[in-house]
């Protein structure tokens, strides 16, 4: 969770939402994609940046202003001279484990109520911490969860249309309770399997072996299924890990890795080269 204190939120813009969709079905957690213009062509967010999302909050100190931060989740488009930024957004809730009560997420819920032509305040851009690298011959390891699809999504997109002759492997795992909660990834929005055909990228989704009992989603299996590859790509000096989830998503991560390199010590060891190395980054939420 973003705060206040951490960025500058001093630059403000106007954005009008231009479109909202729901992209999960009626009876699963709803995600929306939404698209935001920007009412000031200064305003320019990459697909390695994210920016901000202004909302007015009731506090215990009477009204106070919420932060949160979204990834792009598309390449930057323009029209009628002003820059537009997509996003994607899951309705949540939490409950308070001293009072038992559920309180719904301010931004969340207040993104997923705007309809078309509601005015929102935008701040930003912000730096993420996933570069593309010069090196067109590096490998990507991309490890998302749930909205953590959306900077890969971009990502991967801006690299296919925008950056010529990729040789690098693209190795995209993306977890989802089912196959209809993959988004971009299935029959409805499947913009990301136009990139199959590549010879460089493909795509393993991890899904909840019973999605309607909340179990936990096989990220892990998920990548110990591709073990003989991962290995040889961790063995090579130009391979970067990116990872964006949920915080449990770690430790999975860390369980399967170790498992793909044979121990705990040989994956801790691996992991302080990439982090040294700045080809680990992770944005977790």
């Amino acid at each position: 969770m973003a705060h206040l204190s951490d960025f500058d939120t001093e630059k403000r813009y106007k954005a009008v939402v231009k479109n909202t969709m729901r992209l999960t079905p009626p009876d699963t957690d709803e995600v929306r994609e939404i698209v935001l213009e920007v009412k000031d062509s200064q305003f320019e967010c990459e697909v390695d940046q994210s920016f901000g999302v202004l909302t007015k909050a009731t506090g215990e100190f009477g009204n106070e202003l919420h932060h949160r931060l979204y990834s792009v989740a598309d390449l930057p488009k323009h029209a009628n001279g002003n820059p537009q930024v997509t996003m994607l957004v899951k309705r949540c809730s939490y409950v308070d484990e001293f009072s038992g009560e559920e309180y719904q997420g301010i931004s969340s819920n207040y993104l997923c109520d705007r309809k078309k032509g509601d005015e929102i305040t935008v701040t930003g851009p912000f730096q993420l911490p996933f570069r593309v690298p010069e090196d067109k011959t590096a490998n990507l390891i991309l490890i998302g969860m749930g909205t953590g699809i959306a900077p890969f999504r971009a990502f991967i997109k801006h690299i296919y249309k925008n950056v010529k002759d990729w040789k690098g492997k693209i190795r995209l795992f993306y977890g989802a309770r089912s196959g209809l909660e993959l988004l971009y990834l299935n029959d409805k929005d499947g913009d990301l399997t136009n990139y199959y055909d590549e010879e460089t990228f493909e795509a393993f989704h991890a899904l909840s072996p019973r999605p309607y009992w909340a179990d936990p989603i096989e990220l892990d299996k998920a990548l110990e299924g591709q073990t003989k590859e991962l290995k040889e790509l961790l063995s090579m000096s130009n391979t970067y890990i990116y990872v964006a989830g949920y915080e449990k998503i770690l430790d999975k991560l860390n369980k399967a890795f170790s498992k793909i390199l044979g121990s705990e010590e040989a994956w801790r060891l691996r992991k302080a080269e990439l982090i040294a190395g700045r080809k680990w980054a992770e944005i977790i939420f």
